[in-house]
């Protein structure tokens, strides 16, 4: 239980509300910010500003899943404005109040850094990566139906990249009947990719790997699905890239080929935000527990 914790909610999208439901269940007290025009009351939780929230008196702040931009502006969904996390307001808060973000970026980084405060982004943990891989591949699979005039089995698939997102979306479109190769660089991912049953390539090599594809779906956060790579596949080919913005496509090539190239992050908070929110919650109720 969460009894005493006081925890504000730094603006975001469905996924914060299932966060704030989870943690007003384990009888913390949260603050929600940017949440005006929510028409829901969650018992335990009260709407406020970043200037009356008590700031000291803090265990935690929650940042929607990107975090903020390079100025400290968050996004919300359920607000027709902005707040911005400053160097002032931040400054303010006790030094063992943990800050969770999704992601990180220099601003945030420095900001907490300058603050002795810690910070917690949450997908650089494996777990909350690894159950959000599942959402973000249901997300795939449905983009892959919705946008396709044939069937996933018997379809040609390459996976770009064999980490924690790549080895699920290999496993599923292996076992909805698809013909999956894996691109990696790592010798050792190499052999496994071979030792589960799929096709292994190095990633270097993508271009030489596309001919004969229905389906590239690329986890790799870089520019590797090139203007060379996109000239080798069938133009009826469809992309979906999952790395994080801007993604590892050309989509200005893509497009002028007139390929359908979909930039596609942040599905679990599309597909399934009720699960992507419960994961979240889940772990940062463990870390506080653990911290505090």
């Amino acid at each position: 239980m969460l009894t005493d914790y006081q925890i504000a909610v730094l603006g975001g999208d469905a996924r914060q509300l299932e966060i704030v439901r989870r943690l007003c269940d384990a009888d913390a007290t949260l603050y929600l910010v940017g949440f005006e025009e929510l028409e829901e009351s969650i018992p335990g939780s009260s709407k406020a500003t970043m200037e009356n929230i008590p700031k000291e008196d803090l265990d935690a702040i929650i940042l929607p899943v990107p975090g903020t931009d390079k100025e400290g502006y968050f996004e919300t969904h359920f607000s027709d404005y902005s707040p911005q996390l400053t160097k002032e307001w931040i400054e303010q808060l006790n030094p063992s109040c943990l800050v969770f973000t999704g992601i990180t970026n220099d601003y945030l980084t420095n900001l907490t850094e300058q603050a002795n405060l810690t910070l917690i982004p949450l997908f650089n943990r494996n777990d909350v990566a690894i159950y959000n891989s599942i959402p973000t591949i249901e997300g795939t699979i449905m983009m892959a139906i919705q946008y396709t005039d044939f069937t996933i089995h018997n379809s040609n698939v390459a996976v770009l990249g064999f980490g924690r997102v790549g080895v699920t979306a290999a496993r599923a479109f292996q076992a909805l009947g698809a013909n999956v190769k894996v691109g990696a660089r790592k010798p050792s991912d190499l052999a496994r990719i071979f030792e589960m049953g799929f096709e292994p390539f190095h990633i270097d090599d993508v271009s030489n790997q596309v001919e004969h594809l229905n389906i590239l779906i690329n986890t790799v956060p870089a520019p590797i699905v090139t203007v060379k790579v996109l000239q080798n596949m069938k133009r009826e080919a469809i992309i979906i890239d999952l790395a994080s913005k801007p993604g590892g496509t050309d989509f200005r090539y893509a497009k002028k080929r007139g390929m359908r190239a979909i930039l596609a992050p942040g599905l679990p908070g599309i597909v399934a935000p009720k699960t992507a929110g419960q994961i979240l919650a889940n772990v940062i109720s463990q870390i506080l527990l653990e911290e505090h």
